[in-house]
């Protein structure tokens, strides 16, 4: 069962990558929603010829009533009663019954097909580049993956089970009417060409208020999460009265987008409601003298009124869908969108698996701009730079310089706009990205630590680690110093984002993250710069272990930690202006002279 499941889940996610490529608006969303229910048709056919039977039990009562008025009961007919009573349970049961069966294998399938539209967008995420984040606000994201797809819940759970049960209630209804009386029928008909007009006003201008409630819930999810998330930042400027009111903004902006929609079903549905009572009195009123008259039987009359209740009683339930639909469909425009942005960095076709690596990385002309929604940014230009196997090379220069977008090519988070980046003499688009980071180390500014432990943040990159190799990278590190002094030790939870741990702490058990993991290529980005000069002082003889036989490149604005570099690189407005030892570039009393005097003063100050 679990094999079935996979393949289904995995064709499935194929296929519906395929479809949201062709056109065809409303049309290619459903074709889509049927692509998540095509792996359960077994259980869908099922479903449906549960609703058929319990459809066809809901619409029983009617005639039934008929026979036992004008058979039955009129006639003294005791047996004819006593068999339109049996018909009454066996209706009733087989109405039960049904809906039993269909309620559980529609909830069955509905979130199966929703539990596959998560993961397929999960992995779509997981696909996309850094670059991809970097233009994205998180919340926005979270939002597609939870408010989003819990509005398509409604959709393929009982909005569908609704459409298809009232579209063949409404149908069986209108046979029976004519069946019972073909005037009386008719009389109830007229009442269509008013419900098609406030029917398809409604659509109309529904179809925009929905659309913005998923807007309006998607930015006061984006904008919680970033206000959590810098929630320090936030308390320290005192800027909680702010935050509050821009908030305040946005769920007004929310509340009224609702009310939009609020406002438009308050006026439809009782509108749909008066339009059956009014019926309802027609009814009697024309049947009652066509009864008096002696023209029809006055069982009719009662099994016409008693089946009014299946004409209009889905005409409202397809209403109700409808609105479920729009909204339904204002979030399926929202995970398309997000489902129809291709990676724009992905292996080449004949990419091929990198061996074990020696390290040698070169930069050939390397130019690089980024993407700003107008004019690209150049941030490098032109840069050849050739770095041997081993060898520790630290980028220095003022902000903006070019240092983690060097950085950036060198771990292919980004494709180089001209000229190449190769390792051990291969162009890195010529290889597969998984077996290029299995063999490289960041570490970045912030050591950033997940919700687990101590023992499992320091195994992420290596899930296969031993115990004791968690705790060789530690102790190589001098983490081990301040893990064992913990009551729980490796055990420790560290809370999310790694807060009960000092930026230090966190900061060591980053380099002991990147050692499990043995990395040929190194990149420390700001790798201290978090810490003050006494933790870093601690930090750099965990550095120098870690760096240790491997190809390291060092960014860093705290000059003190490059002095010991085989080679330090300057840039300057994307470009290299200098390179040479901490000596000789000293001697040389250039760019990088200049640099290393403004950090000193810095530093005495």
């Amino acid at each position: 069962m679990n094999t079935r499941r996979r393949h289904g889940s995995g064709a499935l996610r194929d296929d519906v990558a395929r479809r949201l490529h062709d056109t065809g608006g409303r049309g290619r969303k459903l074709r889509v929603l049927l692509a998540l229910l095509r792996p359960y048709r077994g259980r869908v056919i099922a479903m449906f010829v549960a609703l058929i039977a319990a459809t066809a039990g809901a619409l029983a009562p009617a005639p039934l009533a008929k026979f036992a008025i004008d058979d039955g009961i009129k006639q003294g007919d005791l047996r004819t009663l006593n068999l339109v009573v049996v018909a009454f349970v066996v209706s009733a049961l087989a109405f039960w019954g049904a809906t039993y069966v269909q309620t559980y294998l529609v909830g069955w399938v509905g979130q199966r097909a929703l539990q596959d539209l998560r993961l397929r967008i999960f992995e779509h995420l997981q696909s996309q580049p850094i670059g991809f984040y970097e233009r994205r606000q998180a919340g926005v994201l979270i939002s597609r993956m939870t408010n989003d797809v819990q509005a398509l819940d409604q959709l393929v759970t009982d909005s569908v089970v609704t459409l298809f049960s009232s579209s063949l209630t409404l149908i069986g209804t209108i046979g029976i009417l004519l069946w019972l009386d073909l005037e009386l029928a008719l009389l109830t008909f007229l009442i269509f060409p008013v419900v098609a007009i406030a029917s398809v006003a409604f659509r109309v201008v529904s179809a925009d208020a929905y659309k913005r409630t998923r807007e309006a819930i998607g930015s006061i999810t984006a904008y919680l999460q970033e206000s959590l998330s810098g929630i320090r930042i936030l308390r320290s400027f005192g800027q909680e009265p702010q935050h509050v009111t821009r908030f305040a903004e946005l769920n007004e902006a929310n509340r009224k987008a609702n009310m939009t929609t609020v406002n438009l079903n308050a006026a439809y549905f009782p509108a749909v409601e008066l339009l059956s009572a009014v019926a309802t009195v027609a009814i009697l009123l024309y049947g009652g003298f066509q009864v008096i008259d002696g023209d029809i039987e006055s069982g009719v009359v009662v099994a016409f009124v008693l089946a009014l209740n299946g004409f209009f009683d889905p005409i409202q339930q397809l209403s109700q869908v409808y609105t479920t639909y729009q909204s339904g469909m204002a979030a399926l425009d929202k995970i398309f969108d997000l489902l129809a942005v291709e990676p724009d960095l992905v292996d080449a076709p004949d990419a091929t698996e990198l061996g074990k690596l020696r390290g040698e990385i070169e930069l050939r002309d390397v130019s690089f701009a980024y993407d700003s929604g107008g004019e690209p940014v150049l941030a490098v230009d032109g840069i050849s730079l050739t770095v041997p196997a081993g060898q520790t090379v630290a980028l220095v220069g003022s902000t903006g310089a070019g240092k983690s977008t060097i950085a950036k090519l060198v771990a292919r988070f980004y494709d180089p706009t001209d000229g190449a980046v190769l390792v051990d003499g291969q162009d890195l688009r010529a290889v597969t990205q998984s077996s290029l980071r299995r063999q490289m180390g960041i570490v970045p500014q912030e050591g950033f630590l997940f919700s687990g432990t101590i023992g499992e943040n320091i195994g992420f990159g290596r899930p296969d680690a031993t115990e004791d190799e968690i705790r060789a990278a530690a102790r190589a590190v001098g983490a081990d110093t301040f893990i064992e002094a913990l009551e729980r030790g490796y055990d420790t939870p560290v809370g999310e984002r790694g807060t009960q741990l000092s930026a230090g702490q966190r900061q060591l058990l980053a380099f002991a993250r990147a050692l499990v993991a043995d990395p040929r290529i190194l990149i420390l980005d700001e790798a201290t710069s978090n810490v003050d000069l006494h933790t870093e002082s601690r930090l750099e003889s965990g550095l120098r272990r870690l760096m240790a036989g491997r190809t390291s490149i060092v960014i860093a604005h705290r000059l003190s930690t490059i002095r010991e570099a085989g080679r330090i690189v300057v840039l300057a407005d994307g470009k290299i202006v200098e390179q040479g030892t901490h000596d000789e570039l000293l001697d040389a009393e250039g760019a990088y002279w200049r640099l290393y005097r403004d950090w000193m003063e810095q530093a005495a100050a």
